[in-house]
């Protein structure tokens, strides 16, 4: 585990490239993630201020667009493999045991993959004419 701050550190303590990809990524990610937010809350809070009560309606119609699927898979993307690696290194600090160690990774990588497959394909599957037939026809 690299314990660095600067780039060059972060060279001379890798112990593999992988350990160094990684920790550059949480690097950028991480400052990714301020302005992907940040836009998200401007684009959703302010500027569509009809939308700041989260109706249903506000949500569809911002969802049936490509662009927003995507920007908000984006978001859910690098802040799930970003909050992985942090727990990762959380277990690798705190687990010192190998094996419980490898079986804690094991249930780490199984929920978050889950998590993914579970928020893209509720993501992209959803279909906006479907869901505002439905709220049409509930009285």
């Amino acid at each position: 585990m690299i314990r660095a701050k600067r780039y060059e550190d972060a060279r001379a303590q890798a112990k593999s490239n992988p350990e160094l990809a990684w920790w550059v990524f949480m690097r950028v990610s991480g400052l990714v993630l301020v302005f992907l937010v940040l836009g998200h809350i401007y684009m959703t809070l302010i500027q569509q201020a009809d939308s700041a009560s989260g109706a249903p309606q506000t949500i569809i119609d911002k969802l049936s667009q490509p662009v927003w699927k995507l920007y908000d898979w984006l978001i859910l993307i690098l802040a799930g493999l970003h909050g992985l690696n942090g727990a990762r290194y959380s277990l690798e600090d705190y687990i010192p045991d190998k094996a419980k160690r490898f079986w804690a990774k094991i249930l780490l990588y199984t929920v978050a993959g889950a998590i993914f497959i579970w928020g893209t394909v509720g993501l992209f599957t959803l279909q906006p004419h479907v869901v505002q037939a439905q709220a049409l026809a509930t009285p």
